[in-house]
């Protein structure tokens, strides 16, 4: 894949279903560079077309599919919906990923700025969970003003906890 170089052509744009396995090329390269998912899905754009009771977008480079995120319902594998205030309605962020050679142009904080966007507009506070290994997201979302909220563990099935760090977007 090709290095991109300007931003000109960038989009973030609902995902279709006939993105999907241009989601799991990118994922693929994810993966291989940074081991996320930590579990391989065994299909893959199953698990990415899992999200269908939310939105999910997709940045667009000229032709190229180079990053995703979906906005869910909270599930009781989250942690960091039960660390906002009381009465809080929260989505919760996932499936964000940004193509290796795609990176460095903001694309990641586009698409965690629509998600949050999208969720404030249905009256609700976006949130995540992300691996503490993960210093790479980490640091993006303390850059981009997240607001930490605690280190909990998610149930990963059994006998394998993990450790997350968890997120609220940043108010309007």
């Amino acid at each position: 894949m090709r290095e991109i170089t300007h931003t000109s052509e960038l989009l973030v744009r609902p995902r279709a279903p006939e993105d999907l396995a241009a989601c799991v090329a990118a994922l693929a390269a994810v993966h291989a560079r940074d081991g996320y998912p930590v579990n391989w899905p065994s299909d893959a754009a199953r698990w990415l077309a899992s999200d269908g009771s939310g939105t999910a977008w997709v940045a667009q480079w000229g032709d190229r599919v180079v990053g995703h995120v979906a906005l869910v319902p909270p599930d009781g594998g989250d942690v960091s919906p039960s660390l906002v205030p009381a009465g809080t309605e929260v989505a919760v962020v996932s499936r964000l990923f940004v193509d290796p050679a795609a990176r460095g142009h903001r694309i990641g904080a586009l698409l965690l700025d629509r998600a949050a966007r999208e969720a404030r507009q249905g009256g609700a506070r976006a949130v995540l969970d992300v691996v503490t290994t993960d210093t790479a997201a980490v640091a993006l979302y303390e850059r981009l003003g997240w607001e930490f909220l605690a280190v909990g563990q998610q149930d990963w099935g059994p006998g394998e906890l993990v450790d997350v760090r968890c997120y609220a977007a940043p108010p309007a």
